[in-house]
């Protein structure tokens, strides 16, 4: 019997860990990517195997091609000698440093950009020659794709191309594959925001709360089941898109 494997990039913490263990919930067997989180990686992969499935961990940094290309070797033998077969991507691994427009270092724009929107363009590319009898893609974007964050210039544009890159993959590889993209709003403080900061931010919500990650995987399981949605962005922001 084949069972079904899922990839979900930056797995080991957050909204990434969230989906994996989400993915497990249903079925998935997980092939969960890491990079500089291996502790964490470890602790997500001890949860995962709790729910039943097979948990496979892929070491790698997405801003590198060649690591890239490892990944998915590494990923061609755990599905050939486990007998998985590759149904769901979520390109959920990103990279959200501040900068000034105008005095932004190309160290910042390339890592951004290399992360947040070729990492997941490879991958796709990649994953739809392995899913010959169909699958799903999800890119994990961002409310900012829709604002203008000036303190996030690179992260900003990066989500906003990756929503772009959602629409073309998913005319590109129908009808045997959909892609789609989900929107989160504000869920999980960062270490850039003070606890007042994060608070304040909230407050202006027309919801006056942030996002459970509940809410956000439901997100994840409504593309999964709804078999007639490919290229649309999913907004999940607690109204924030309206301020």
């Amino acid at each position: 019997m084949i069972h079904s494997l899922a990839l979900v990039t930056g797995g080991a913490h957050r909204l990434g860990k969230a989906f994996a263990l989400t993915l497990a919930h249903m079925g998935y067997n997980i092939a969960l990517h890491y990079h500089s989180s291996s502790e964490q990686a470890q602790q997500t992969k001890a949860d995962i195997v709790s729910t039943g499935v097979q948990v496979y961990l892929l070491h790698g940094d997405l801003t590198q091609p060649d690591h890239i290309q490892k990944l998915l070797s590494d990923l061609d033998v755990i599905l050939q000698t486990k007998n998985l077969s590759f149904k769901l991507l979520v390109n959920s691994a990103s990279l959200m440093p501040a900068g000034n427009l105008q005095d932004l270092e190309l160290e910042n724009w390339n890592s951004v950009l290399d992360l947040n929107l070729r990492a997941p363009f490879l991958l796709s590319q990649h994953a739809a020659k392995r899913m010959a009898e169909g699958g799903m893609i999800v890119n994990i974007s961002d409310i900012g794709a829709q604002k203008v964050w000036s303190r996030y210039p690179s992260y900003t544009i990066s989500k906003a191309g990756l929503e772009s890159l959602t629409k073309l993959l998913a005319r590109a590889l129908a009808p045997n594959i959909r892609v789609n993209a989900i929107a989160p709003g504000l869920v999980l403080p960062s270490g850039m925001v003070t606890q007042d900061q994060w608070n304040q931010l909230v407050d202006k919500l027309p919801l006056k709360r942030a996002a459970t990650l509940n809410e956000i995987t439901y997100t994840l399981q409504f593309l999964i089941n709804n078999k007639y949605i490919t290229g649309q962005t999913i907004v999940v922001d607690g109204g924030y898109s309206l301020i």
